[in-house]
């Protein structure tokens, strides 16, 4: 939850739907929909977006109920030892665990244009450093992206009071449409099925199959994810920034320079024509990258063993990597079993199928390292 707790701007809504937002329990029963009918917070499957600091409650709450002997410690560094891996925490202990389970989201994989890389954090920011906006009130911002994250950043900005614009690389910004999905047609319903990743006949599939995607070509598993579940805003946020925050499209960034105290943009359209912006402050809402190499507390060992494909770790259809014992779930597991896994719809699939496996390799001989066979 640490992303969600740390790195989500303050009254953010949640693209998914509540049905697609639950954390996963073996019986089902700490749902989203239980959380919020112990504590009288409205809720509803569909067409009434959840908050940001109810899903963060529900996730706390659930970590307090079904995982009371969590641990929270920095791991400094994650090495293999002779009885499988051995791994520093931050207050000088060292732990060796036979497996261990990568799950660290998205924090450190955060993707910054390079013609912004080298401004100051006092005039430029990724959306993940801004969680208290207030101090934007007033400013002048420019927000750069055109997803979820960049609409989400700039309703919420203007909100605040802040002068704010988008510039968007897409020459459409793209919405998802609003409540009024149970009134479709039944063809309509074959045509686009409900899934807890989109409507749509492919999310659907992906969302149901991650197996079956699991068996693909690698380049065309690569190609999907890349693909598909592109930049696109939650329908709640149209009525809060049409008409109200201008958009600069089919735009990019070419040059950024800080000159006393603000921000001087070289802004190239896709007709080539040229033009300059000043702001005060930029936020670089454009997503992130998955990359094993910025996992640092990995040792430099177990990276060069890891067989991966486009800089995402090649995983078994268990979670498990090329060095035995260790597993990548979250982001980091999408190249091996689709978009499904980056979401929280996810976790049920990745929770109950990692579990089993576990369970199952912990009751037979630690086979993969000779110093611990009994085999």
């Amino acid at each position: 939850m640490q992303t969600w707790l740390t790195r989500m701007p303050v009254g953010m809504m949640l693209k998914s739907d509540g049905f697609a937002s639950n954390l996963s329990d073996p019986e089902a029963r700490f749902t989203l929909r239980a959380y919020c009918e112990e504590q009288g917070i409205p809720y509803k499957d569909q067409d009434q977006p959840v908050r940001l600091e109810t899903f963060c409650a529900y996730g706390l709450a659930f970590q307090r109920r079904l995982v009371p002997t969590l641990e929270e410690r920095i791991v400094v560094s994650i090495a293999r030892g002779a009885k499988g891996f051995e791994l520093r925490l931050d207050n000088g202990q060292t732990v060796t665990p036979q497996r261990v389970v990568i799950a660290v989201g998205l924090g450190a994989f955060q993707n910054v244009p390079t013609q912004l890389a080298h401004l100051p954090a006092e005039v430029f920011s990724h959306s993940s450093h801004d969680r208290d906006l207030a101090s934007f009130r007033g400013r002048d911002v420019t927000v750069v992206g055109g997803g979820a994250s960049a609409l989400d950043l700039a309703a919420l900005l203007h909100a605040q009071g802040a002068v704010t614009r988008i510039i968007c690389r897409q020459a459409k910004i793209e919405i998802h449409q609003g409540p009024g999905l149970k009134s479709r047609s039944l063809w309509q319903g074959l045509r686009h099925p409900r899934s807890g990743i989109g409507h749509s006949l492919r999310s659907f599939v992906l969302a149901e199959a991650p197996l079956l995607f699991h068996c693909l070509p690698e380049q065309l598993r690569l190609r999907i994810v890349r693909t598909h579940l592109g930049p696109a805003g939650g329908w709640f946020v149209r009525d809060l920034v049409i008409g109200k925050v201008p958009f600069l499209l089919g735009c990019t960034i070419t040059e950024a320079e800080r000159c006393e105290g603000f921000v001087r943009l070289k802004i190239r359209a896709d007709d080539s024509c040229e033009s300059f912006a000043t702001t005060d402050h930029v936020i670089a809402a454009t997503g992130y990258r998955v990359d094993l190499r910025r996992l640092a507390f990995l040792d430099a060992g177990i990276v060069a063993q890891l067989q991966t494909a486009e800089h995402s770790p090649v995983l078994s259809r268990n979670f498990e990597s090329s060095v035995p014992g260790l597993y990548f779930v979250g982001a980091l597991s999408a190249s091996s079993f689709g978009p499904l896994v980056r979401f929280a719809f996810g976790a049920r699939f990745t929770a109950g199928r990692l579990a089993k496996h576990l369970y199952k390799r912990s009751r037979q001989p630690a086979l993969y390292w000779p110093e611990t066979s009994t085999g």
